[in-house]
């Protein structure tokens, strides 16, 4: 009886920490970036057109942010220090793009005023084109709804995944300090 209960007991513990794993979502540390699409820009340079973001930042380190949804007040925060971090490393030719999923017309007004109200200097916010969607290759968990990858000479050095509501101060300042990792010193 005491096997029994010690068993299960393990059974739950050893469960808990599978469902604890972490949320894993886009290319992977090592990995090569998968490569082209076109997305709809809402800011920079391509306003109102849709370019290749990953062509722009060519082999030069980058920040890649896939997020689902518009109006997350800690996505915003994410991409505002990730701007800050951009102009500091100008020199460096810095990359940071934000795609996101869903509604062209409910995004872009949402995607414009935070722009404005983050007063972004370089990250561009795009919405995936439908006719050009992100491409399958890129395997976005459908679980995360922000995954962050940090990259240079089109090689992953950097990947956070998070569900909705996860991604916190902390996680910002972790992703914000893995901006090393990219940018040679």
């Amino acid at each position: 009886m005491i096997r029994n209960v010690l068993a299960a007991a393990v059974v739950v513990v050893l469960g808990g920490a599978v469902v604890a794993a972490e949320l894993k979502s886009g290319p992977q540390v090592g990995a090569k970036v998968p490569g082209a699409f076109h997305p709809y820009n809402v800011n920079g340079e391509d306003a109102g057109k849709t370019a290749c973001l990953y062509c722009k930042a060519g082999d030069s380190p980058a920040v890649m942010v896939f997020a689902r949804t518009g109006d997350d007040a800690m996505t915003h925060k994410l991409l505002k220090a990730l701007d800050a971090e951009t102009v500091k490393n100008a020199k460096a030719e810095m990359y940071t793009f934000g795609i996101f999923q869903g509604d062209k017309a409910a995004l872009e007004p949402q995607l414009k005023e935070a722009a404005k109200k983050a007063d972004l200097k370089a990250v561009t916010l795009a919405i995936e084109d439908k006719e050009d969607p992100i491409p399958a290759k890129y395997n976005l968990s459908p679980e995360a709804d922000v995954t962050v990858i940090l990259y240079t000479d089109r090689v992953v050095k950097a990947n956070y995944s998070f569900a909705k509501g996860k991604l916190s101060d902390k996680d910002i300042s972790a992703i914000v300090q893995d901006v090393s990792k990219i940018v040679a010193k």
